[in-house]
């Protein structure tokens, strides 16, 4: 029987593409119960569905055809994929480790064994910048600036790598802003917690400043940060200086335009001396913002020295990151 009922519910989603879990109660003539308990998430758990949107508008589809099952890959290199790879398919499924690596080779025609050990390769090599969960971009910057205000700058991972685009961090970091999705927001602070807890033992900041945002959102990114982070320091007010005609900083894309917009539209103040401040940005493009911003603390003589940090950053020399 349930067997039956498994086919009908496959086959009147094939028909209608997508499918309410009312519509089907209504189509199979049973509780919302059963199907709930017997059917949908067992189809779910076995990826024979999969589901979009959010209480109460969910709708069940079929799950794209992924091949896992006739993958045979090395047992470290499915256990690497599994800790970091993850895509948000265009319809706004998060698919993460093989499902989501098979999605992006099979949605760019290229073999799975093949390319799942030059992913791992890759990666690797990007990874082996990193020490203690850091990466250190004081090269990047003293490669784009004549003089760098920043005693150092950290990332925790790069925004992208070469050929495989965004890395696990960076589509993290793309979707929970755009989206205001406040549980991706939560998996990045979790994700990226320890290594910021190293930073801070690191070094003796006593006070810390966020960059403001420029893009209006319904959530803001850097403000759930700033709530989710709870530091127990000071925090140094930093104003995005309201003008006629608002200009984001992804929009440009001259190094020059970035450095003036961050010089005239931004203001740091505090009334107070600090030896030590941490400087925090979502992420470094150009990295003119937290340049400029680490200038005038130091101008104004409200830092000694100044420590940047952003979720993720660009490889090297100038670069922009225009989706965040």
């Amino acid at each position: 029987m349930k067997d039956k009922t498994r086919e009908k519910i496959i086959k009147y989603i094939t028909k209608n593409k997508q499918s309410t879990a009312n519509e089907l109660v209504e189509h199979l003539g049973i509780s919302r119960q059963a199907l709930f308990k017997h059917h949908l998430s067992k189809m779910l758990n076995e990826k024979v569905l999969t589901k979009i949107g959010t209480p109460p508008k969910v709708f069940y589809m079929l799950k794209d055809n992924i091949k896992k099952l006739n993958v045979e890959l090395d047992k470290n290199v499915k256990n690497y994929i599994d800790d970091n790879y993850i895509i948000i398919t265009p319809k706004g499924e998060k698919l993460v480790g093989l499902d989501g690596f098979i999605f992006w080779c099979e949605k760019n025609n290229l073999p799975i064994q093949k390319t799942a050990i030059e992913y791992v390769n890759t990666n690797k090599e990007y990874q082996a910048h990193s020490k203690n969960g850091l990466i250190d971009g004081m090269y990047k910057f003293k490669s784009s600036f004549d003089k760098v205000y920043l005693d150092k700058i950290y990332y925790f991972d790069f925004y992208s790598i070469e050929r495989f685009g965004k890395t696990k961090l960076g589509q993290m970091l793309l979707y929970g802003k755009q989206s205001g999705n406040r549980q991706l927001i939560k998996d990045i602070v979790t994700m990226i917690s320890p290594n910021l807890n190293k930073l801070l033992s690191k070094y003796n900041f006593d006070a810390v400043g966020y960059i403001p945002w420029t893009v209006k959102r319904e959530v803001q990114f850097i403000k759930l940060l700033q709530k989710h982070f709870n530091l127990p320091l000071k925090i140094i007010q930093i104003d995005k200086v309201k003008t006629d005609i608002i200009v984001p900083q992804k929009t440009l894309s001259k190094i020059a335009d970035r450095i003036t917009n961050a010089a005239q539209t931004l203001v740091a103040r505090d009334s107070q001396q600090y030896k030590t401040i941490l400087l925090i940005d979502d992420a470094v493009g150009s990295g003119a913002t937290l340049n400029e911003v680490a200038r005038q603390l130091k101008d104004k003589k409200i830092a000694k020295k100044v420590i940047g940090l952003a979720i993720t950053g660009s490889f090297k020399g100038f670069d922009i990151i225009s989706e965040v």
